[in-house]
Parts: structure tokens; sequence; C-alpha cells
């Protein structure tokens, strides 16, 4: 950029001396004066040599001979010091601001003594850029706060997390309120120091502008329109820092109703929430609101299946009158509690009445069998009086069943049993069901004598009874066909079958009823592995050894002696 003319630095004053002139054409300096960019010419002193028009507007103080720290803002004199000390021709670019605007300065070379400085302002850049990292981060967060909110189906968890976020991202405390009955409310805060704290209070929602509203669900009021210093001492959590400046209150839209209200607090320290920043804090509330919402209704839904199913959960056996009793079950879905197999023992109400067992196995599984499950217990619990006619009672049951909308059916085995002396008697029917196993105390294991027809399939009912007396030490099998038809060993397809069954039964002599039914839910859950079965219900019967009962009143397990 060398030439043979001779023209003054700055280009707006008389000429000076040859110290203060430099070799450049006057098309430059005119390029300089004409240009719609601000132009500095700074010197390797560190003094302004020159500016244009446009650099003069935009920096006063840019004056020749002026030390450059005094005309231009530090971030741009500081550039140059480390310009002129790399002694580099050019460089990338720096940027900066000049009061709300934003600058690139571009440093050309011009020669040994000069350089200049051309400043193009992208505020426009550089906001789109704040916008877009501000939405970038925003998205993230969005994505944080959904994905560790759908970790967990727990309410007070969920309120935590909303609070937590909220907290360390949005303001300098959240709180959650969560709806309650009459004016209790379940509360979670969290303040500067991250700590989540719980309470159950009693609030008046119409201290607070907007509260009783929000929790509505009604929009919420601008943030502008709530005074800091009207809130009640509830609303603000202990050890906060500061008079809160700055409050939005935005309710949790939940799943048909409102999930709760989330607000908001800034302390003094920090600018007032923006119209940008409170619609940011509506759509983080409706994430929030929806987990909130969605972890609820599983609560609800939770404690309503656990009222439900207690009834379909079989019952804890133990010994009646003198006779042992024990159950196991186990349904053919790994996380499923309850199926098609079902028993039940009513108790005589004195050691003189029968006690009626009933072992069963709805066709199909899962909780449509369950249904049903329920359906036949509850109708055999309210038949109880008709025990002692088991034909009789399987008809009118059979009945119910082909009355109702279910296409179902179902197999059923009967035992009534009452206990004489040292032994203990039996009558025994099956309806379409395995006919239970005898051990007796000479190794053998044979079938209770009786057959009979499904239950809920035809108009009628056939079965014949089967009377059995057990000696002390016997026992009495009842099994649905899930425990003989159950495929597994070596290949995984083989069934478990009778013919097992009675071995492992062979060697149970004198064994606890609880024993017993543990070595064949044992023995079954070995041979099917972790391979598919269907549901598994087994009922124990047996009588104690060498012992006689002492006392009894029909619901303990009694005392025994030898």
């Amino acid at each position: 950029m060398r030439g043979s003319y001779r023209v003054p630095i700055d280009m707006n004053a008389p000429k000076q001396s040859d110290t203060t002139t430099r070799t450049a054409p006057p098309a430059l300096a005119d390029a300089w004066a004409t240009a719609p960019h601000a132009v500095v010419v700074a010197d390797g002193v560190g003094r302004v040599a020159a500016a244009n028009e446009a650099g003069r507007l935009l920096l006063p103080d840019a004056a020749c001979g002026t030390e450059l720290h005094d005309a231009v803002p530090k971030w741009l004199a500081d550039a140059h010091v480390r310009l002129t000390d790399e002694a580099r021709t050019e460089r990338d670019p720096v940027r900066g601001r000049i009061g709300e605007r934003s600058f690139a300065a571009h440093a050309a070379r011009l020669d040994d003594r000069h350089w200049a400085w051309w400043l193009a302002e992208d505020t426009p850049l550089r906001r789109a850029e704040d916008d877009l990292r501000a939405e970038r981060h925003r998205t993230a967060l969005l994505a944080d706060v959904s994905q560790k909110l759908s970790a967990s189906l727990n309410v007070e968890r969920c309120m935590e997390v909303t609070a937590a976020m909220a907290a360390g991202h949005l303001c300098d405390a959240a709180l959650v309120i969560a709806p309650g009955r009459g004016s209790a409310h379940p509360v979670t805060y969290t303040g500067p120091e991250g700590e989540v704290t719980h309470a159950d209070l009693t609030l008046d929602l119409a201290e607070v502008p907007g509260l009783s509203e929000a929790m509505q669900g009604f929009p919420p009021v601008p943030s502008r329109w709530i005074d800091p210093a009207s809130l009640p001492d509830w609303a603000v959590p202990a050890h906060f820092e500061g008079p809160v400046c700055s409050v939005v209150i935005t309710p949790l839209p939940g799943h048909g109703v409102p999930a709760g209200v989330l607000m908001l607090l800034r302390s003094t320290e920090r600018s007032a929430f923006t119209e940008a920043e409170e619609v940011f804090a509506r759509i983080f509330a409706a994430r929030a609101g929806a987990a909130v919402s969605a972890a609820r209704l599983y609560a609800e839904q939770s404690a309503i299946s656990r009222t439900l199913m207690r009834d379909l959960l079989p019952p804890d056996l133990h010994t009646v009158h003198g006779v042992e009793f024990a159950g196991g079950y186990r349904a053919a879905g790994a996380g499923e509690q309850v199926g098609g197999d079902f028993y039940d023992v009513h108790a005589g109400q004195t050691p003189q009445d029968e006690t009626l067992v009933v072992l069963g196995d709805v066709c199909g599984k899962g909780l449509e069998a369950a249904a049903l499950t329920g359906k036949i217990r509850n109708t055999v619990q309210a038949l109880r009086p008709m025990g002692d006619d088991h034909q009789r009672l399987l008809a009118l049951l059979n009945e119910s069943l082909l009355g109702s909308q279910h296409t179902r059916f179902a197999t059923l085995a009967l035992a009534s049993v009452i206990r004489r002396g040292t032994c203990v008697d039996l009558r025994v029917t099956s309806a379409g069901h395995p006919p239970p196993l005898i051990a007796r105390a000479d190794g053998s294991v044979v079938e209770a004598e009786t057959k009979g027809t499904l239950i809920g399939a035809l108009p009628e009912v056939t079965s014949n009874t089967a009377r059995v007396r057990l000696k002390p030490g016997e026992v009495c099998l009842l099994f649905s066909d899930g425990i003989v038809e159950a495929r597994g060993g070596p290949l995984g397809t083989e069934m478990f079958g009778q013919e097992r069954l009675s071995w492992a039964l062979s060697e149970c002599f004198g064994m606890l009823a609880e024993a017993v039914v543990e070595r064949v839910q044992m023995l079954a859950s070995q041979w099917v592995g972790r391979g598919p079965h269907d549901d598994m219900a087994v009922v124990a019967i047996a009588v104690p050894r060498h012992q006689h009962l002492s006392a009894v009143d029909g619901h303990t397990r009694g005392r025994y002696t030898g």
C-alpha cells in the first residue's frame, strides 16, 4: 500500500509536518472518508492517527493524537495492543459493544507505523445469535425436565423435580402448590441453595393476586400486577436472600383438572421477569403439570387397583380345627399378581362343621380371567351354606355363570374337610378339574375317584363325590393343570406331568402342609425355568402326625401336644 503521494493522516485536518504524514494514494483517503463503516487509524504507540466521519460520529473522542484507551472502548484498545505486540499484518476480527450496539472490528496494517480498524456493526446478527443460543438453552431445559419427570410416577418426586429445576434455571426460589382439601394444600419449596422442603399448609389463596385463579386453571396474571412486598410469609422460603423483586404465578395444567400452581420468585439481585420469560415459564409449567397430573392419576388408579385386588389375591391359609391348610399361587405373567387360578378355604364355625376348600381354574389368564375369578369366588362365598351338597352348589354356580355376560368357563375342585379324632375325612368333587392326589403313609400316591363336567359351559353339570380318609401324616393335594402341563426340562418342551408330581408328593408323608406346597412349587418352578407357563395354584391339606389337638378356637392355629 505504498505510492508516491503524500497526504495528511487526518483527512479533515490541514497539512502537518512529515512526522504526522504517511505515504498513501489519495483514493484510499477518499475511500475512508466516504466508507459507510466507522474507520479509526492508530499508530504503533497507541494514539489515534485518523478517523473518518462515521468513526467520529460513533467515537466522538477519537481525535487525532488522542490516546487510544481514552478514545475507544477497552476491548478495542486492548486488541490494538495485542496486534502491535504481535507485529501482524491482519488478524481475525474482534467483537465488542459500543453502548447498546455490537461491532466486529477488522484490522488492516497500512505501513510499519499504522493500522486501520474498520468497525462493522453486527447488532442484528449478535441479537439473532443470542436469541438462538437462548432458544437452544430453553429447548434443552424442556427436554431435561421432560426426561427427569418421566422417570418417576411419584407425585411428591415430580413436585420436587419441578421446584428444583425451576429454581435452578428460571428464578431464585420456586414453590409448587398442589390442590388440597379445603384450605389445606401440600407445598414444595426450593430455595436458592437447592434444598427441597415439603409442607402441608393451611392457605388463604386470596392473599396472593392470581393464585386462586391459577389453582382453578385460569390463565396467569402478568407479573407486573403482583406486588412482591405484599406476599405472605408462607410464600417466601426460609433463607431467601434479599427482598423479592418479581413474582410469576402460573397454573400447572393437568389432564382435565389443574395439577397445581407454580410460583417463581426473584430477588433484587436479579432483574424482573420479562414478558418472554413469563411465556417460557408457562411452557415449563405445562410440561411439569402434565407429569404431575400423570403421577397423581397413576397414584389414584393404583389405590383403586389395590383396593379391588385385595379381594382377588389368594388368602393366607392356616390350621383350622386341627387340620393344616397351605396354598401357593404363581401367575402366568411375571408382573401379574392375579390370574385365572384361585383357591379359598371357608372354615366351619365349630370343629363339628366342615371346612370347604375350593380350587379353580378359569379359562384364559390375565385380568379378564381374574374378573371371572372374582365372580366365582364371590358366588361360592354366597353359596357357602350349601357346601354340604357339592352337586347343588355346582349347579347353582353353573347357572350363575351361564346367566352372565362372560363367555369363559372354569374347572373346579371342592373338598369338604372335617377332623374326626386323629384322622380327617374329606368329601372331594371334581368339576372338569384334575382329581386331587392323596399321599399315603406307605409312600404311595393315589387319585381321588372323582370327575365331572366344566362350569359355565353346559346347561347341566354332572359330577361325583369321592370320600377320602387321611391318617396322621398323610396329605391331600389340590392343584391346577398349570402344574402338570408346565413345559420345561432339558429341551424346554416336555410337560412336568402328573407322574413327576406324584413322585414329588410321595416323599411328603409327615411334612407340614406349608412344606408340601413349597416343595411342589419349587420343583415346578425349576422345571419351567424362565420359560412361559400358565397360572399355577396348589392347596395342601395335611393331618398332623403323632399329635392331638389340645385347644382350638376355630380361627387360630391352635396348640398341639405329642
